[in-house]
C-alpha cells in the first residue's frame, strides 16, 4: 500500500491528519515575512535556515520518502488529492535547529507562521496549522502565541522534543502552556530539536540509530514524565498534549513503573492532585507514526489495549517520511470501532476541529 493513502478508503474523506511536514525551500520564501534587517542579515551572512537533526548524520538516513513539500501544488498532488483528508495539521520543524540567537527565533519563527496562514492555510480549507515559537525566550513565545493564536485555522504550538537544559515541567515554561491553553490550542511535542543539544544526560550521539532511539523513546518519555510530576496538568487541567512522531509502544512499561514509584514517594509531588495515569488518559495524546510494533499479533493487541488505542492514537501519516508498513498492521488489529476513533475521531475530539 501507498504510504500517501490510508488503509481503509471507505473513512479517507474523514480522516484527520496530525502530523503531516512542509518547509520553506530556503530563507528566501520567507523574505516578505522578514523586515528588511532581517533579510539583510541572511543575506550578509549566507546562512540559511538550520536543518533539521537528519543533516548531522549521512544524507538520505534521515529523509526517507523525499524531501519535505515546499509547495501547496506538491502537497496537494503528492498526498492530499490522493489520501483525501478531512483535515490535515501541518507541521514546520524548520526553525528547530541550533541558532541560538534569540532575536533571529523570533523573527525566523514569526515569518514561518506568517508564511504557514499566507501560503498554506488561506489556500486550501483543509489544512491546519502549528504555531512554531522561539522556544529560547518564554516571553516572547507567549507574544507570538497571543498575536496567532487567534487565527482559528491554528490549532497548535509546536515544541522540539529536543529542547534546552531544562524540561518542559520546568517553571521557566509554564507561561507558554498558559498561553497555549488560554487560546485552547494544543501544545505537540515533535520529534526532533536543536542539534546543539544533546538527546539525553549521557551526552551527544555518535550515529544516526542512537538519535533516532533516543528521539522517539527516552527523551519523549523525560519530557512526559517532567510535565506530569512538575504539575503542568495540576495548573492547567483541560491543556493537551501531543506526542508527534514519538510512537507509543514505550508507554505501557514507563508508566507501569510511574504509576509504582509515585504510590511510594508522592511527597516528593504534592501538587499532584491524581496518579500519573489520570493525567496521560486526559490530557495525553499520541501519533500513530512511527508505528514500533511487535511480530507476534497477540503481542500488537496487548499493547494496543494497554495503551488504551482506540482513545489515545491519532491517525498520522508523517508524511513525506515513510515508517515501513507497520501502519497497516496496527490499523488491521483494532477493531472497526477503534479504527473509526485513531483515524478521525480521536483527534478531532482533541483538537476541538468540531469547535
Amino acid at each position: 500500500m501507498s504510504e500517501t493513502s490510508v488503509h481503509d478508503t471507505a473513512v479517507a474523506t474523514q480522516t484527520v491528519d496530525v502530523d503531516v511536514h512542509v518547509a520553506p525551500a530556503s530563507i528566501q520564501d520567507l523574505a516578505p515575512y522578514l523586515s528588511a534587517y532581517w533579510n539583510e542579515y541572511f543575506a550578509d551572512a549566507e546562512t540559511d535556515l538550520s536543518p533539521t537533526a537528519g543533516a548531522s548524520y549521512p544524507e538520505g538516513f534521515a529523509t526517507s520518502g523525499g524531501p519535505l513539500p515546499q509547495r501547496l501544488e506538491t502537497l496537494r498532488s503528492d498526498y492530499l488529492d490522493m489520501a483525501q483528508p478531512a483535515t490535515a495539521i501541518l507541521n514546520c520543524v524548520s526553525s528547530f535547529g541550533a541558532n541560538r540567537n534569540p532575536y533571529c527565533q523570533v523573527a525566523v519563527t514569526s515569518a514561518i507562521n506568517d508564511w504557514m496562514a499566507q501560503e498554506w492555510l488561506a489556500q486550501d480549507s483543509r489544512l491546519r496549522g502549528s504555531i512554531v515559537v522561539p522556544s529560547v525566550d518564554t516571553q516572547a513565545a507567549v507574544a507570538e502565541i497571543d498575536r496567532v493564536g487567534a487565527d482559528g485555522r491554528f490549532v497548535q504550538v509546536l515544541l522540539p522534543v529536543r529542547g534546552h537544559d531544562a524540561r518542559y515541567g520546568h517553571v521557566r515554561f509554564r507561561e507558554i502552556f498558559e498561553a497555549a491553553d488560554r487560546h485552547g490550542l494544543v501544545v505537540g511535542l515533535h520529534a526532533w530539536g536543536r542539534r546543539g543539544s544533546a538527546p539525553v544526560t549521557a551526552g551527544f550521539t555518535n550515529t544516526y540509530i542512537d538519535d533516532y532511539l533516543l528521539n522517539s523513546q527516552v527523551l519523549v518519555q523525560e519530557q512526559l514524565v517532567s510535565l506530569i510530576a512538575e504539575g503542568v496538568f495540576d495548573q492547567f487541567p483541560e491543556l493537551h498534549v501531543a506526542l508527534l512522531e514519538c510512537g507509543f509502544s514505550w508507554l505501557p512499561a514507563l508508566m507501569m513503573r510511574f504509576q509504582k514509584d509515585w504510590k511510594a514517594i508522592w511527597r516528593e509531588v504534592p501538587w499532584m492532585k491524581h496518579e500519573p495515569a489520570h493525567y496521560l488518559l486526559e490530557n495525553v495524546r499520541a501519533s500513530t507514526e512511527p508505528v514500533q510494533l511487535p511480530e507476534d499479533p497477540v503481542h500488537v493487541r496487548q499493547i494496543l489495549d494497554q495503551v488504551g488505542a482506540g482513545d489515545f492514537l491519532m491517525f498520522a501519516s508523517d508524511f513525506p517520511h515513510q515508517h515501513g508498513g507497520e501502519r497497516d498492521r496496527l490499523l488491521d488489529a483494532l477493531t472497526a470501532q477503534e479504527r473509526s476513533a485513531v483515524l478521525q475521531g480521536n483527534a478531532r475530539h482533541f483538537y476541538r476541529l468540531d469547535s
